[in-house]
């Protein structure tokens, strides 16, 4: 039987509606029918993301239009092709949601081929950490050739992708993180420096070796005034997440001094033409940089999707370095 003929598949969903790791289950969902323009995939894998931690617990609901089960990124195989996909193509994508099931429906322009050598749990994990860290360190900070990217998170799913990427770009990388264990993963995934924040002072290391023209930041509260310390005059702060604190206190003459940006953006809420363009951008530019090796595959565990509930579970505790990934049956 076809996928587009079948009535239902196995997908992840919340009992409730929102709640702690172990309120996901698997439940037969009906398959999702493309509509014009999209694609239906045969999902192999699928990334774990914090965004889908906060959908979970309430806090983050999915855009008009979009499923509302969680995942936003998965590999596969075309099920039912569109635009530039035929059956059987096998794709990574970005999704507004849905990825955590047998079958998913996404925009036929939001998909990219998957890089050669690359396996389906490798290649899901690309699309929303690729996504994010091109859109805001690239193009809402402007991170140029020679300049120097502060991370912080660095051992992250968005950090260790940041890390690879501002280096196939040419930048110097200082990257945060709390331990010495992954302070030292920081710099075997090519950090140039690397901070153990539970025993240095970030800002004061970053200025000793010049300063930073760059700071992608998902932490916020205490480390904002730090990284406007850091920061060289010119230079650009990005926020994508506030896990230290939402509330930023800084003061504003020394914004004015630096002639510091202060900026920051959601990847979800976009809306499918802009995806669509940076899809097409990340494909001109940073595929190339994987098929130079100069990026690589960050997978710290995968879980069958049956036990999504774990791989929450795993992710909230922190330790992982790099990506969280459901395997699909």
């Amino acid at each position: 039987m076809s996928p587009i003929e079948a009535e239902t598949m196995t997908a992840i969903a919340i009992e409730g509606g929102k709640g702690p790791a172990s309120a996901l289950r698997p439940e037969p969902l009906p398959i999702p029918r493309p509509a014009d323009g999209q694609i239906l995939i045969r999902v192999r894998a699928a990334g774990v993301n914090r965004p889908d931690l906060l959908q979970r617990m309430g806090g983050y609901p999915p855009p008009p239009g979009s499923p509302a089960t969680m995942g936003l990124e998965v590999a596969g195989e075309v099920a039912v092709g569109g635009g530039r996909w035929k059956a059987g193509d096998r794709v990574c994508a970005l999704l507004g949601g849905g990825g955590y099931a047998q079958y998913a429906v996404c925009d036929a322009r939001h998909a990219l081929p998957i890089p050669g050598g690359f396996s389906f749990e490798q290649a899901a994990g690309l699309p929303e950490t690729v996504f994010t860290v091109f859109a805001n360190v690239f193009e809402h900070g402007a991170l140029k050739t020679g300049e120097t990217l502060l991370l912080h998170g660095a051992t992250s799913g968005i950090g260790v992708t940041a890390i690879q990427m501002a280096k196939a770009a040419g930048a110097r990388v200082i990257a945060t993180g709390r331990g010495a264990d992954k302070a030292a993963a920081a710099l075997a995934l090519g950090a140039d420096i690397s901070v153990d924040t539970t025993a240095q002072d970030f800002a004061e290391i970053a200025k000793a070796a010049g300063g930073v023209d760059v700071v992608l930041d998902m932490v916020g509260g205490d480390y904002t005034a730090k990284n406007l310390d850091a920061l060289k005059t010119g230079g650009r702060i990005v926020f994508i997440a506030s896990l230290g604190g939402g509330q930023l206190d800084v003061p504003i003459f020394r914004i004015m001094q630096k002639r510091a940006v202060i900026t920051g953006s959601t990847l979800r809420p976009r809306d499918a033409d802009e995806k669509a363009r940076l899809a097409a951008e990340i494909e001109r530019v940073v595929w190339p940089w994987i098929a130079a090796g100069k990026i690589k595959a960050q997978v710290d565990r995968t879980f069958p999707l049956e036990d999504a509930a774990g791989a929450h579970a795993y992710l909230e505790a922190g330790a992982h370095v790099g990506k969280v990934i459901l395997t699909v049956g």
